[in-house]
């Protein structure tokens, strides 16, 4: 698999590319070590840069600037909560199939939840400028890409397509709430 045709195709026509995915074989270790591994990088690189040698301008102060260790410290946390975030809504997208008519593949859960996350990781980009971090709500067009692809890879009816969804987004929304709190801890 092609990491730049993946991305482009899974955020430009995902419904086609999730035929392509479906196909896959999708092992754990190599969507983790192919995939993840570098997305999940952009966030962490770019809010280390960000913070420490960026920095944010404060009005009436200048601009501060992170020490070396805490943003050092902030963006190792931050790119494994990433793998740890993404294994936690797998699992959660895996077990609760079944209960809405969808079929228990881990496989299949892990390749939805890693794609759907594209965007967020891609966003990430936008905390190298502390001006332009609003703008990693775009990352929200993951939630879409998971909509999209969940009721193919899990063979979810479409009649519990609706309620498995929202219970999916909630709980991806309070982990990565959750490893925002670590994050936060970590940083102390």
């Amino acid at each position: 698999m092609d990491i730049v045709k993946r991305v482009r195709n899974i955020l430009v026509m995902p419904e086609l590319e999730w035929s392509t995915v479906e196909q896959e074989p999708g092992t754990s270790a190599y969507l983790l070590s192919e995939y993840v591994a570098y997305l999940a990088a952009i966030p962490a690189v770019a809010a280390f840069i960000g913070v420490c040698v960026i920095g944010v301008s404060v009005p009436g102060i200048g601009t501060v600037r992170a020490p070396l260790f805490s943003a050092l410290l902030g963006a190792v946390v931050g790119y494994v909560s990433n793998f740890v975030v993404v294994y936690a809504v797998t699992m959660i997208v895996n077990v609760l199939a079944p209960s809405f008519g969808g079929v228990k593949n881990f496989s299949n859960a892990l390749k939805l939840t890693v794609y759907s996350y594209t965007p967020a990781w891609l966003a990430g980009v936008f905390l190298l400028v502390p001006g332009l971090r609003f703008l990693t709500i775009l990352g929200v067009y993951g939630i879409y890409l998971f909509w999209s692809g969940f009721p193919r890879l899990m063979k979810v009816p479409a009649d519990t397509a609706l309620g498995y969804f929202a219970i999916v987004v909630v709980c991806a929304l309070v982990i990565a709430f959750i490893a925002g709190l670590v994050l936060q801890a970590a940083l102390g």
